[in-house]
């Protein structure tokens, strides 16, 4: 059994390609589990081990995977979004306790003060470009260059730490989620399982790697089976199509509109969508349209896999299956992984049946719980059955055969004067119009109904709509409840740093009020 980041690189032949690059040759099992074992060596020399935690800045790219997978083995990783602030870097190094900091050597990036304010070591990485992609050299600051241990550090074990993250933070303070090195283990199981992933698979990697989706879906899982990652400098939907030519990869995973951005640039690349060799499309993250599914399945000639994942069950927990099982747009699968039912919202209690309920998960990848955050862990754990689950904060129902369709976010559930309203279900109703390239629906403040329906769309290159035509379309096909009352038209709708669409405090940002 795999219980360790450092069990993931056992067993696969030492010439085996893992990580390729950009212009780089690739780097093999055997420099990887090299490279891991300098970098315990490393981290050893500084008095770091198994339960510190090493806060990583880096650029996408090869260097920031193979940094992540050789820190997960000695110590916990705590990846962070190179674009932060100086403020943001000392709010999440100073929650984090972060012991040590390692950032690209030559980097002036905010973090490093910060971080010497805080009393961490700053470690730099010495990219070697001679060398096979994601090669390494790690240099501490203040060490002397002759002084080395006589003994290598030690791995760590399944319940020791592994990955640091924190939620979003969208309406309070970002909580913790500390991930043990068992619970990224038996993530990697469950998305390689999933998606029947063996040596032979390449994933082009484009998710930034400081986020759960990239880390876990396209990495770790790709270790446990043996297989290579192809990793990109970060999302560039103008590169992309030149990426699936050099890395000719066999699948890749993305969130929604990464997936729209590419099949806006698919017809302009004829050539490379015809040779591409995708077995598969995964999408995760985000809601995907059963449009965009669609499409994409038919630019690709290859299924699209829909799962659904969270940071606090270390990504995955539905999915849908691979070919020859039906793939159902709109749903995100069967369980994949941990045990996925539903609850009552307001009661520690399970719901048998196809009634409608909070998602909740209980299994091997599931946080531990949030730290130092007790009125969290109440509201979000419960006891039921003899299990420990986890609240998603998902609302959804299950279909006769086992799919799970997600209605909403509970907290983005739009209270129109006591009727409920779902976004995506919204959503998909707009989308249908031909002229709609994306679209989020979202709460906006009423004076007297506390909450009103509106929605931010992108219209399709060429296309001109007007918002009565919209709303009329709408009105054919939704309760007049749920029609928008505003729809604005935008060139581009905000999107988070992972390039989610964000529906909490989207009427803030565009000046919205009934």
């Amino acid at each position: 059994m795999t219980d360790t980041v450092l069990d993931l690189l056992s067993g696969h032949p030492d010439g085996a390609p893992v990580i390729g690059g950009l212009d780089r040759r690739w780097l093999t099992y055997g420099d990887l589990r090299y490279l891991a074992a300098h970098t315990r060596i490393i981290l050893a020399e500084q008095g770091i081990g198994a339960g510190d935690r090493v806060a990583i800045v880096l650029p996408n790219g090869p260097t920031m995977a193979t940094a992540f997978i050789s820190i997960a083995t000695a110590a916990t990783t705590a990846p962070l979004n190179p674009a932060y602030r100086e403020e943001e870097f000392r709010f999440y190094l100073e929650d984090l306790k972060a012991k040590a900091l390692v950032v690209a050597d030559g980097d002036d990036s905010p973090a490093i003060g910060v971080a010497r304010s805080l009393g961490a070591r700053i470690i730099r990485l010495v990219d070697a470009p001679h060398m096979p992609a994601g090669a390494f050299v790690l240099i501490a600051e203040g060490a002397r260059a002759d002084k080395r241990p006589l003994i290598g550090g030690s791995a760590s074990g399944p319940d020791d730490g592994a990955l640091v993250l924190h939620t979003s933070g969208t309406t309070s303070r970002p909580k913790i989620v500390p991930l043990l090195q068992r619970n990224l283990a038996a993530s990697a199981r469950h998305i390689g399982g999933t998606l029947a992933l063996s040596p032979a698979d390449r994933c082009l990697n484009i998710m930034p790697l400081f986020h759960i989706h990239g880390l876990i879906a396209a990495v770790l899982s790709s270790l446990a089976a043996g297989g290579s990652i192809w990793c990109s400098p970060g999302f560039n939907a103008l590169k992309v199509f030149g990426w699936l030519k050099t890395a000719e990869p066999t699948w890749y995973t993305a969130v929604p509109t990464m997936h729209q951005a590419i099949l806006a640039r698919a017809a302009r690349n004829p050539d490379i969508v015809a040779g591409a060799k995708l077995r598969f499309v995964r999408s995760s993250s985000a809601s995907l349209p059963p449009q965009v599914m669609t499409a994409l399945e038919g630019t690709f000639g290859a299924p699209v896999i829909e799962s659904y994942g969270m940071t606090e069950a270390t990504h995955q927990m539905t999915s849908n299956p691979l070919p020859p099982a039906p793939r159902k747009p709109g749903s995100v699968g069967r369980a994949a992984g941990p045990l996925v039912r539903l609850a009552d919202q307001r009661e520690d209690r399970l719901i048998a049946g196809d009634g409608l309920g909070e998602v909740v998960i209980s299994g091997p990848n599931v946080t531990p719980g949030y730290e130092a955050n007790p009125d969290a862990n109440a509201t979000a754990f419960f006891e039921a059955e003899g299990r420990r689950w986890f609240r998603t904060g998902d609302q959804g129902r299950f279909d006769a055969e086992g799919y799970l369709r997600i209605t909403g976010r509970l907290k983005e559930i739009i209270n129109r004067g006591g009727e409920k309203v779902s976004p995506l279900e919204v959503d998909e109703v707009l989308m249908d119009h031909p002229a709609v390239q994306q679209v989020v629906t979202f709460a906006m403040p009423h004076p007297k109904l506390g909450e009103e329906v509106a929605a931010a769309a992108v219209l399709r290159d060429g296309m001109s709509l007007s918002e009565p035509d919209l709303k009329a379309f709408a009105a054919e096909r939704l309760a007049d409840f749920k029609v928008p009352r505003r729809i604005l038209f935008l060139a581009e709708i905000p999107k988070g740093a992972t390039g989610k669409l964000q529906r909490i405090g989207l009427a803030e940002k565009l000046g919205l009020s009934a």
